[in-house]
């Protein structure tokens, strides 16, 4: 029943105007009068960010925060993937038959995520799932390097994704708002899931400052660039969820991971064996 009556909640809410309200006041000048006392709620770590606190000119420039240069280490060997983002690990593992685990009981089919039901890439591959919280840092980085080719912005809601939204909406990241951005590496396709939410209606993208809302699927191939690891690929107006999918099925996730750990961008988060470097991918490059 309860379930039921969250379901009807979030379904019902005007969700997309609500944001865009908030995204506006987020962004006006009255907004910089909140910076510090936000700051202050979410424990930030003042030290670390790029410039000092009284120069952001509104929230959204302070959610949105880059960080001083040596603030995340860039760890591991060129096999090894980092987490792109500072956040919480909701779910990971394999892409079984190409379904994607969203909570206990519920999944949902990569394709749809990925909103391409041509696209195989990634049907046997791997998953991680990394909640982005308020207090959290919102830039997106590279997990291995890659040369970008291609983006997909995908129109859809905005429900909040944390456990309320989770645990309540089935296939949640399928119904979202969301930018994906395709990207092929030593080791295989890799794709990055950047996924709106309640009060986030933006995501930017370094490759494509042209990306904006649409009303429909709007797939690019964008002119090839390359990104070593742990460079800025794009970033959040405030938190959010990414989801990283690896082609690779012989990737293998870090031992020191579990659900429900948080994770920091730099830190290693799994490798590829470098005996699968180049291997099926060269052959049919």
């Amino acid at each position: 029943m309860k379930q039921r009556v969250a379901r009807l909640v979030l379904t019902l809410l005007p969700q997309n105007k609500i944001s865009s309200i908030v995204g506006k006041a987020g962004r006006s000048k009255l907004s910089k009068r909140y910076v510090k006392r936000y700051a202050k709620h979410y424990k930030i770590n003042l030290s670390e960010i790029e410039k000092p606190i009284h120069e952001y000119a509104h929230l959204t420039e302070f959610f949105s925060r880059k960080l001083k240069q040596d603030a995340r280490p860039i760890c591991g060997e060129e096999s090894e993937a980092i987490s792109p983002v500072d956040g919480l690990i909701t779910q990971m593992g394999r892409i079984e038959k190409g379904t994607i685990i969203q909570a206990k009981g519920i999944s949902y089919p990569v394709q749809k995520l990925l909103a391409d039901e041509d696209n195989a890439d990634f049907e046997s591959g791997h998953f991680i799932t990394i909640y982005l919280s308020p207090k959290d840092y919102h830039r997106i980085h590279m997990p291995v390097k890659g040369e970008v080719y291609s983006s997909t912005y995908i129109p859809g809601r905005l429900f909040p994704v944390n456990d309320i939204g989770v645990n309540h909406v089935k296939g949640l990241f399928t119904k979202n708002e969301r930018v994906v951005t395709f990207a092929d590496t030593d080791y295989g396709k890799l794709a990055i899931v950047k996924v709106g939410a309640f009060i986030v209606g933006s995501v930017k993208v370094k490759y494509d400052e042209k990306v904006r809302k649409w009303k429909k699927i709007m797939k690019t191939n964008v002119a090839p660039v390359t990104y070593e690891k742990g460079d800025e690929v794009g970033h959040f107006e405030f938190g959010s969820t990414v989801i990283l999918l690896f082609e690779d099925k012989d990737f293998s996730f870090d031992k020191s991971l579990a659900v429900g750990k948080s994770v920091r961008m730099g830190e290693i988060i799994g490798k590829h064996p470098a005996s699968s470097k180049q291997k099926e991918y060269t052959a049919s490059n």
